[in-house]
């Protein structure tokens, strides 16, 4: 990774709560990222933030227009998961513990929004030398079927496995990636074929993913990572990170001074269940 466009902060400060699958409000992870990002603008610090969920559906915004989101919402919960919107880009996935989610949180380099593309190449680099032990091609490019599509799905084989997203402040930005890493990629895809199929009766295909078998795998099974493959990911990233750092060459660990109370968390999750509503 020489490329300047991909040049890396000396000093990222990892905030890893993959271990931490207490928090059942899946918006909490996204607030911290709010406050992080806030922290990055006001700072210059930079963050990664590594985090599971036990068993979440979080929409996109667009999904909550479709006719019928509120209905297939109430369905996907009685199937045993919390339902939330994110404030970032994308469509509907589902979380779970197999599933980790990865986020890079930096300050604006010139103030501007010109560089999205390049932030989203740091993310896909970053993850293709996470990956690198495997001996695995990591390619970049919509995949047909996927759920939550996007020109940076990321898959092995021509199968998803990743997708990233973004959300922008004045003075600091997060990419944000879910990587499925255990487990199997048909489960998920049949949830969410099985959300769409109740939430878009009605509305224009064009609308909403079509969403297909076959179209996202986990890494456990495109690169045999195990079934331990989402501790294997993450340690993988982390590792990654450190030797992209210029200095002491080991990422740094934030400390809980560093970090926004839970209480002030919650708050701000609050604040973003009520700016994105499910309505009847």
């Amino acid at each position: 990774m020489n490329d300047d466009t991909l040049s890396w902060p000396d000093t990222m400060r990892i905030v890893d709560r993959t271990d931490d699958l207490s928090e059942p409000d899946p918006l909490y992870s996204f607030a911290l990222d709010e406050l992080l990002c806030r922290k990055a603008g006001a700072s210059g610090a930079a963050f990664c933030h590594l985090w599971r969920h036990p068993a979440a559906f979080v929409m996109g915004q667009r999904d909550i227009r479709l006719p019928h989101a509120a209905d297939a919402a109430r369905w996907v919960e009685s199937q045993g998961y919390r339902v939330a919107v994110r404030n970032s880009g994308g469509a509907a996935v589902p979380l779970d513990p197999g599933t980790v989610n990865l986020s890079f949180i930096l300050p604006k380099e010139d103030g501007a929004d010109a560089h999205f593309r390049r932030d989203f190449e740091r993310m896909y680099a970053l993850i293709r030398e996470a990956l690198a032990f495997t001996g695995c091609t990591v390619d970049k490019g919509e995949i047909r079927g996927a759920y939550c599509p996007g020109d940076y799905d990321l898959s092995i084989a021509g199968r998803k496995f990743c997708g990233i997203a973004q959300r922008r402040q004045l003075r600091a930005y997060a990419v944000q990636a879910f990587v499925v890493a255990a487990g199997r990629g048909a489960d998920r895809t049949r949830l969410v074929r099985a959300f769409y199929e109740r939430a878009a009766l009605g509305a224009d295909p064009s609308a909403y993913p079509q969403v297909t078998d076959g179209s996202t795998a986990s890494l456990e099974e495109l690169a045999g990572l195990g079934p331990d493959a989402a501790h294997t990911f993450a340690d993988a990233v982390k590792r990654t990170i450190g030797r992209l750092q210029s200095a002491a060459g080991t990422p740094l660990s934030a400390s809980d001074a560093e970090l926004p109370p839970p209480a002030e968390v919650r708050t701000v999750a609050a604040s973003l269940r009520a700016r994105y509503p499910l309505r009847a």
